[in-house]
């Protein structure tokens, strides 16, 4: 444990007080940027992009299960990989939980990634997840969405000293880091109306905290995330953690 300024309850009292005026002061901008997501123009989706499922080929309006909004995360798992991304996976934790809560309030759930609907399965199972995971036929969704990069385009990066925490990411996924950055996690969102399907929101990177619970509990500890040095590496699938 770090050394830490110590000071009486009431020293405590008006500090806490003097941030508690700042939380409030987020939280209500945070409100503020709901809102401004929620009055993000929409745009149709026009291509007829399907997906394998456990039921069969299935439309992007199939997805939506019978409700009218769709909220999915594009979870790295390329046809490649063995395993899926162990950051998705810390991300997969927190949202299965949520689904039955969400469909109380109109939304579908699910993840989607390029490994087959077989290899998918299989990993889901391993993790005790219950949402619903789809495989995309063919690259189109999310490429178009930015989540999946060409080797031409990672070429720079490449090029360059790759990450350590990236080398272990690639390992613990069965494959190398250049097949492994090819993927990109993000989440985007969708309605259905009238028939047709609305692109509403997108997201990725820090984009995506609000999906790892973890940090927002982390930050309010007295060593917060304390992600330098070795416990950049820190984090792991949930079954992987030693006892």
């Amino acid at each position: 444990m770090p050394e830490h300024t110590i000071g009486t309850r009431e020293e405590w009292q008006a500090a806490r007080d003097e941030l508690l005026a700042e939380e409030k002061e987020l939280t209500r901008r945070g409100d503020e940027l709901a809102r401004k997501r929620r009055e993000l123009p929409w745009v149709p989706v026009e291509k007829d992009y399907r997906f394998e499922t456990t039921d069969g080929t299935k439309s992007l309006a199939d997805l939506f299960a019978g409700r009218s909004q769709l909220l999915i995360y594009h979870f790295m798992f390329g046809p490649d990989y063995e395993a899926g991304c162990p950051v998705c996976s810390s991300i997969a934790d927190t949202l299965d939980p949520n689904a039955v809560h969400l469909k109380a309030r109109d939304v579908t759930l699910i993840c989607s990634s390029r490994a087959s609907v077989e290899k998918l399965q299989r990993y889901k199972e391993r993790m005790g997840w219950s949402f619903n995971w789809v495989s995309t036929v063919g690259s189109d969704f999310h490429r178009e969405l930015g989540f999946l990069h060409t080797r031409e385009e990672l070429e720079p990066f490449l090029a360059g000293e790759i990450p350590p925490v990236v080398e272990l990411n690639a390992r613990a996924c069965g494959t190398d880091a250049a097949t492994y950055v090819a993927e990109g996690p993000g989440l985007s969102v969708y309605a259905l109306s009238d028939g047709v399907v609305y692109r509403t929101y997108v997201s990725t990177a820090r984009g995506l905290e609000p999906a790892m619970a973890y940090y927002g509990l982390l930050d309010r500890t007295p060593i917060g995330r304390n992600e330098e040095g070795d416990e950049t590496f820190w984090l792991r699938r949930h079954d992987e953690y030693p006892d």
